[in-house]
This record gives structure tokens, sequence and C-alpha cells, in this order.
């Protein structure tokens, strides 16, 4: 692997080290400020709602200015947010922290566009943000058993071992990381609407229902997670040191199916497009599962989530990243992150909403996502067949989705 992989590979790593604490401790450690599990995922939802303005912006500032300088702002931002989220002593300052996190949430879209910029074709493209996911693996095994461990000497703690190795990241990105965007367009207008990434994708017919694909996947991605360590405290009385240990365990599904199987079995026996058909629905059934307040049954549905989202996230950004022209790249890597933006404003607004009706109401609302989901890219694919002449059948990836 090549430095420029290894640096954008960590810079990954540290963003979800970060999001892998989060998951198991944040709820806990706002708990000790008197929040309640709807405030809880308010603080999920505040992040994402800066993100959404401000992702769209960033990726096109990368097409205009370049992916480098763009990168190393976020990654700045990233370790400002942490720092400030673990020092608070009342509950704005949390919100403060996670809000200038998310001011300038350009780390994954800007590395994503990254080895897009420097993929030489369609599955190599596939393989190098296969690499991204295999990170998040990696940091969904790191960032839980760091959140687990170190919430023993305080809640706060973990966060600020993630900011400080936040600031290590950005030294290392300024001073080694070259610059790939090769077609920088320094003419290119920039929108301050925060709007308009969501009025360019509903525009962009060809897009379209990608996006929205994508956006029920987030709703029930990360809905899920915003409640996840209040559910194993309600259900079955766990702390964060357990919850911790089994995001430690889809961490450990994630890097192996990402890191190994994508390359060397998925890609090689399906087509993308099938990949995405058949999983989405066996993603929804694991949430569905979930919501049995039966441990068993409970974490046989967390494996299946686990393996099919982690096929499902490669696959879905690969597509619509391959029918993006390398001008638009870093624009459309942005509104893809908008997107997802959106769905975890929403998500975890309704997940602790009607996890104070209800602990199990938020799995089956997320296996509802899925199912929409599902039906969309099968009315999709099925209306794609019956245009496409037999002899043609084997179209592109991003022709059927």
């Amino acid at each position: 692997m090549n430095k420029e992989k290894i640096l954008i590979a960590l810079t990954v790593l540290v963003d979800v080290i970060g999001i892998g604490i989060v998951i198991p401790v944040l709820p806990f450690y706002v708990q000790s400020f008197g929040a309640k599990p709807l405030m809880i995922t308010l603080l999920f939802a505040v992040f994402s709602f800066f993100a959404f303005i401000s992702a769209p912006f960033l990726g096109s500032l990368s097409d205009k200015i370049g992916r480098r300088p763009v990168l190393i702002i976020s990654i700045l931002s990233t370790a400002i947010g942490w720092i400030i989220f673990a020092a608070a002593n009342q509950l704005w300052i949390l919100f403060l922290g996670r809000i200038i996190d998310g001011m300038a949430a350009g780390n994954l879209p800007i590395a994503q566009s990254y080895l897009t910029d420097i993929s030489k074709n369609d599955k190599e493209r596939t393989e190098n943000l296969g690499l991204i996911g295999a990170m998040f693996g990696i940091g969904f095994i790191i960032g839980p058993m760091i959140g687990g461990l170190l919430s023993s000497v305080s809640h706060s703690f973990p966060f600020w071992i993630v900011g400080a190795l936040a600031f290590v990241n950005s030294i290392l990105v300024f001073f080694f990381l070259p610059e790939t965007n090769k077609n920088i367009d320094k003419s290119k207008k920039l929108s301050l609407n925060p709007m308009m990434p969501i009025i360019k994708a509903v525009k962009n017919k060809k897009l379209l229902p990608s996006y929205i694909i994508w956006f029920f996947f987030g709703l029930a991605a990360v809905g899920m997670q915003s409640v996840f360590s209040l559910f194993l405290e309600h259900a079955f009385g766990y702390g964060a040191f357990t919850a911790g240990i089994f995001m430690t365990m889809t961490g450990v599904i994630i890097a192996i199916n990402q890191g190994v199987a994508l390359k060397h079995f998925w890609l090689k026996k399906f087509k993308e497009s099938n990949l995405t058909l058949w999983l989405m629905p066996i993603f929804g059934i694991g949430y569905l599962l979930m919501g049995i307040e039966l441990l068993p049954v409970f974490l046989f549905g967390l494996l299946i989530i686990t393996f099919s989202q982690s096929v499902l996230r490669v696959t879905l950004n690969s597509q619509i990243a391959g029918s993006a022209s390398q001008g638009e790249r870093g624009e459309v890597m942005g509104i893809l992150a908008a997107v997802m933006s959106l769905s975890t404003i929403i998500g975890p607004i309704i997940a602790g909403y009607v996890f104070e009706i209800q602990e199990t109401l938020p799995f089956i609302i997320s296996g509802i996502y899925a199912m929409i989901a599902f039906g969309i890219i099968f009315c999709i694919k099925r209306k794609m067949q019956h245009k496409v002449l037999p002899e043609d059948i084997n179209v592109a990836p991003q022709d059927i989705l």
C-alpha cells in the first residue's frame, strides 16, 4: 500500500475511532448531565445537521482548491470539537463541541474523493472504497474498546484521547499527504445555500434513485446506533463496557468483510448491483430480530446487520462515485454526505422519541426503512431490465441502480 493510501486510511480510522467511542460511551456521559434519551439522540442529530450544511460545500471546495487543504481543515475541526466536548461541564458545551466538529465534517467525503482520484478503473475504485470500509471495521474494533476501557477512568477521558489523535493526524497530513486532484477548477462557483445539495440531488434524475436509497439506508443505520447503548441498558442491564465489547465484535466483522472478503470473494462472485439488491432485505430482517428482547436473537440480528451493512456501504458509494465525472466527483461525494447527514439528523430524533414510547420500536422502524430501500432497488432493477435488450443485459452497475 502506498503512502497516500496509508495516510487516508489513518484519517478515516481516527474519525471512526471517534464514532466507535461515541456509540457506547456518549449516552452514559450525557446522562451524567441529567439528560433524557431524546436529548442524547439530539447530540447525534446536531452534529449531523451541521455536517449536512458543511460537507457538500467542502466537497465542492475540494474540486476548486484541492483535496489536501480541505482535509487538513476538516481534521483540525474534528480535534477541536472533541476536546471541547471532553472539557464540557454543562450540557450546552457538549452541543458546542458537536457543532464545531460538524461545521467542517468533510473528512469522509474528501477521503472518498481522494481515493477515487487515484483509482485507475472501476474495480480499483471499489477496492479503494473498500479500504475505507475496512478502516470502519478496525475503528469499530479499537474505538469501543478504548471507550469501554477508558470510561472506567471517566466518561470524558476517551474523548480527550480521540481529540489528541486527530491533532496528530492533521500534522501527518500537512507534512506528508500530496494533492491528488489533477482537475482543480479555480473558476468553480460555490454555493453557501445549505439546501443546494438536496436541490441538486432532486434535479439529478440519473442519481436521484440512488440518493433516496442511500437516505433510507442511513435512516436505518443511525437510528439504531443512537439508541444502541440505551437499549442494552434497558433490555439487558449492560453498561458502557459491555456495549463497547459488542461494538468491537461488529468491528471485527466489518474489517474482515471489507478488508479481505470484499476484494477476494464478493466482487469476484457477484455483480455490485446484485449484492445491493439482495443484501438490503437481509439488512432489514436483522433489525427486526434485534427488536426481540432475547439476547441470542438480538446478537444474531446484530451479526446479520453488520455483515450486510459492511458490503452495502461500499457498493452504494462505489456505484454513485462511478457515475460522476472527475470534475464533479468531490461535489457528488459531498451531496452523498449531505444525504447521509440528513438521515442522521432525522433518524436519531425519531429513534429517541419512539424509544421513550417503547424501547424496541427504533429497531422495527429501522427494519421498515431498509425494506423501503429494497423496494426502490427492486422496482428500478425490474424497470431497467425491461428497457434493456437481451443481448445488452450486462449493463454497468450504476445504470441498474
